[in-house]
């Protein structure tokens, strides 16, 4: 080995010892992050304003690029993740009616050695937190200032502690205060949308295991009933609805999904109704405009902080993960974090921007008055031009 070459391994390792990054948020990309970053040497605080982290009645689905990455970031995590979650072998649509129009058996595993894995949000979590050590989680630590400092950034926390790191990572989702204050661009936009959700044990002879159901509606409602694996589904619902109409209890919330799809064909209904009212989820839908930049100096942005996407494509956990290993490699091989910084947003921006549009548009049209043409379409497409996009969005490379 040349002594050139010893030399640059000397002074890497010094870089990464003396580099220390700290995370705002404890999601699924700032976790998925905090795991990056330690398996490349990189001392890593992760900072989470809730006071303790709950379960999230909430499941969400992981598609092969995602699965990929994860697998990089932390080897065996996959198969720990078919274990409490659900592979997704078909996919059916139907109207609100009952009739079936549509169905698609899904061949990812052949294509992309991996699959479409359905699974509750808390198990991936729980999952990814099981991966660090727990003296790096900091709650109760709600940032609520930063500036800049001699070791590059203090973080100002409303329980009154600081921290002082070299990197900021914002990684505190569509509300980041990180992102308001490097990039300036106010509220997210409301999609024109609100949704609910919720995992529950549940057993239906209409429910098959390993398939997701989308029940389509002509009047800007839909409804998606997937199997997360282990006795649970996960049904999450949508409506055209104008912005600031959240309701105040959770019994409100309940009564509205069931007056807002009322008598459409079982097992709608039935699944509402046998959902306790505190497990159900309301939220509005919000994205923003992709940005052509995420950095300034000693700040980055990750995951729903730099790039939040409306759920029609399901990308936002698989995209956040990528996030998380671009940006810890980069860290590991740039020499100075303006270089890193410089080179993850190469990679990152440009896909991100595509998928943000994409899932934008695809969105808004499966609550057009035509959109049980437009699932049509998309499902059509997945043997025709839809396959190369497939293909791109699958197929990453994890070669450096």
């Amino acid at each position: 080995m040349s002594h050139s070459y010893t030399r640059m391994r000397e002074n890497k390792i010094m870089k990464i010892q003396q580099l220390e990054v700290g995370i705002v948020g404890a999601g699924l990309g700032g976790l998925a992050a905090a795991i990056a970053l330690q398996q490349q040497g990189i001392p890593t605080q992760v900072y989470e304003k809730a006071q303790e982290l709950q379960p999230i009645g909430a499941g969400l689905t992981l598609f092969p690029n995602g699965l990929k990455v994860l697998d990089a970031i932390a080897p065996g995590i996959v198969e720990t993740l078919k274990r409490l979650g659900s592979e997704t072998h078909q996919v059916k649509l139907q109207s609100s009616t009952g009739d079936l129009f549509g169905q698609n058996q899904l061949t990812l595993t052949e294509k992309y050695s991996y699959p479409m894995l359905n699974l509750r949000w808390s198990d991936l979590q729980a999952t990814l937190i099981s991966r660090l050590p727990t003296e790096i989680i900091h709650l109760d630590h709600q940032c609520v200032d930063f500036a800049s400092c001699d070791r590059g950034v203090q973080i100002q926390f409303s329980n009154g502690q600081t921290s002082n790191v070299d990197l900021l990572i914002g990684a505190d989702g569509i509300h980041s205060l990180i992102r308001q204050r490097l990039v300036k661009d106010g509220s997210p936009c409301y999609a024109g949308r609100l949704s609910w959700r919720a995992v529950i044990p549940y057993q239906d002879e209409l429910l098959s295991q390993h398939t997701a159901t989308i029940v389509n509606g002509a009047e800007g409602k839909n409804f998606l009933l997937v199997d997360v694996g282990n006795g649970q589904f996960f049904w999450s619902a949508g409506a055209l609805m104008a912005e600031g109409l959240q309701s105040d209890s959770p019994e409100t919330v309940k009564s509205r999904v069931l007056e807002t799809f009322a008598n459409w064909a079982a097992p709608v209904e039935a699944i509402v109704e046998a959902t306790p009212p505190t497990a159900i989820i309301e939220r509005p839908i919000y994205d923003r405009p992709p940005l052509a930049t995420w950095s300034d100096r000693n700040l980055t942005l990750l995951g729903d902080a730099a790039h939040p996407m409306v759920p029609s494509l399901g990308q936002g956990a698989n995209m956040a993960f990528e996030d998380a290993w671009e940006l810890a490699h980069c860290l590991a091989e740039q020499p100075t974090i303006a270089a890193a910084l410089a080179s993850y947003e190469h990679s990152r921006v440009y896909r991100t921007q595509i998928i943000q549009v994409r899932s934008s548009v695809q969105g808004s049209r499966s609550y057009d008055p035509d959109s049980k043409t437009v699932l049509l379409g998309v499902m059509e497409q997945a043997h025709v031009a839809q396959a190369a996009f497939e293909d791109w969005l699958y197929n990453i490379s994890l070669e450096r």
